[in-house]
């Protein structure tokens, strides 16, 4: 699926960059975004921007490696990343990392967002596992990725905020907003007592709705009263090993959860 044209592509940037600076999902020279042009170019936002004050203009372009062919600015720190999950995924055209509060909370306590407790998220995300630490701007954080990016669009970075894949960049940024709306309500709730599970039989009807049935062991694994086996204990030499021969594929199940 393409997007618009470059043009729509820089104001719609632009746009949702400044939503997530209002929102408070980032703040200073924080966060990412990008999106896949028709032509198989990268559009990313440029390195230390403050994306809540960015302009169409500031917006640099790179060829599929990453290497930067227009813009007066340097591309951000994290193309390699970027240029990693559009090679393992067809179906992503746009990404966007930032630092929301409560979602970035639990990732420097290396806590996953898996719990099937919310049925917007089960039927839509399904989970948001935690990846392993990776060092910001390195080839190491694609690496801490490979053994989940088939099977999520959704990512916690180990002290290093949350990720999200999507067809659109709305998308993308709507993912950003559901993980951390997620993160808030699970905190609220946790201070209020006990947290209860959705049963495990709606757990399995909104992943299927979700058409995310591959990730119904993983999800049930964090339940309560089930030993808890994290995503990111692969080897990370087993993770760089695979990576480049990821090649997942495109989610085509049904809406779900609306």
């Amino acid at each position: 699926m393409l997007l618009n044209s470059p043009f729509q592509l820089r104001n719609q940037m632009v746009e949702f960059g400044r939503q997530l600076s209002r929102r408070n999902h980032i703040g200073a020279g924080e966060g990412n975004l990008s999106v896949r042009l028709s032509d198989g170019r990268i559009m990313i936002t440029p390195s230390g921007a403050n994306k809540g004050f960015m302009k169409p203009e500031d917006l640099v372009i790179c060829d599929a490696t990453g290497k930067k062919v227009q813009g007066d600015g340097k591309p951000s720190s994290e193309i390699k990343l970027h240029v990693s999950i559009y090679n393992w995924r067809s179906d992503v055209m746009a990404i966007c990392h930032a630092h929301p509060v409560y979602a970035t909370a639990y990732s420097t306590a290396r806590i996953p967002l898996m719990r099937p407790i919310l049925p917007e998220v089960v039927g839509t995300i399904g989970g948001v596992p935690l990846a392993q630490y990776g060092m910001p701007g390195s080839s190491e954080l694609s690496q801490t990725l490979a053994a989940l990016i088939g099977r999520y669009d959704a990512f916690l970075l180990e002290a290093h905020g949350v990720l999200t894949l999507g067809k659109t960049l709305e998308d993308a940024f709507n993912k950003i907003e559901t993980v951390e709306r997620f993160a808030n309500i699970l905190f609220v709730a946790e201070q209020l007592g006990n947290v209860t599970d959705l049963p495990e039989r709606e757990t399995e009807r909104l992943l299927k709705a979700a058409g995310r049935l591959d990730i119904k062991d993983e999800i049930l694994k964090h339940m309560p009263g089930v030993e808890t086996v994290h995503p990111q204990v692969e080897k990370t030499a087993a993770m760089a090993q695979d990576s480049p021969r990821v090649k997942p594929e495109s989610r085509k199940g049904k809406a779900g959860y609306r």
